[in-house]
């Protein structure tokens, strides 16, 4: 593996979270607040920067709509939705994005590793589900780190674990490529076809120095060979 390590953000880049992560905040503001939003609300406050915590952005957005909710409820109801009884849970609506044979592809080059904004538990249950749980390594979550996305702490700590490595990372938000740009990662971003506010994202993406914008993980490949 002489090509460095390749990291994955995990949500809307390995894992299509649009009925789960992002539905859980949809579901969990208008709990508090009577009032509907729309995952393109949603990506508007992502595109903005600084709301990688989904518990923080439910409250935030609820605060918005006129209603203050303690950080620690917001995280509880959050937590009903998302994981539920472990048969009934918003987290095993999640879709894995990766193609047939994509991993092993990239694995001959890279070692592959995951920094995600989710409790290092709840990645872990995402991936033991899709069978892929011993393909990365280091895996660092939310919780593995004093400040989360975007700062550059979760990079910064996959480079201690791999030291004299070349690092990428690949991402999906505005958050994502600020803490790559903050560890001195190359950062390839992830806007998805169709997706609320692609092109916005895209730009934002382009204005902030991404050497390279997919579509999805499977166009991996070939953005890393430009």
């Amino acid at each position: 593996m002489s090509g460095g390590v390749l990291i994955f953000d995990m949500d809307g880049v390995l894992v299509d979270v649009g009925e789960s992560y992002r539905e859980a905040i949809c579901q969990t503001v208008g709990h508090f607040t009577g009032r509907p939003i729309t995952r393109e609300q949603v990506q508007a406050y992502k595109n903005h920067g600084g709301w990688n915590n989904d518990w923080a952005l439910s409250q935030k957005i609820a605060a918005d709509l006129g209603v203050t909710v303690p950080y620690e409820t917001v995280i509880a109801h959050f937590q009903r939705l998302f994981l539920g009884n472990g048969d009934d849970g918003l987290i095993l609506r999640e879709r894995w994005l990766p193609g047939h044979e994509l991993l092993e592809r990239l694995a001959i080059r890279y070692q592959l590793a995951v920094f995600t904004g989710r409790p290092r538990a709840e990645a872990g249950l995402t991936l033991r589900r899709f069978g892929v749980e011993e393909v990365f390594s280091p895996v660092i979550g939310a919780d593995d780190v004093v400040r989360g996305k975007p700062a550059p702490d979760g990079l910064l700590r996959i480079g201690e674990l791999c030291p004299g490595s070349r690092l990428w990372y690949v991402g999906d938000t505005v958050d994502d490529l600020r803490s790559a740009r903050a560890a001195g990662v190359p950062f390839i971003g992830v806007a998805a076809a169709g997706s609320h506010r692609r092109d916005e994202l895209v730009d934002r993406f382009t204005a902030e120095g991404a050497i390279a914008v997919v579509e999805n993980v499977n166009q991996l490949p070939e953005a890393l060979e430009r």
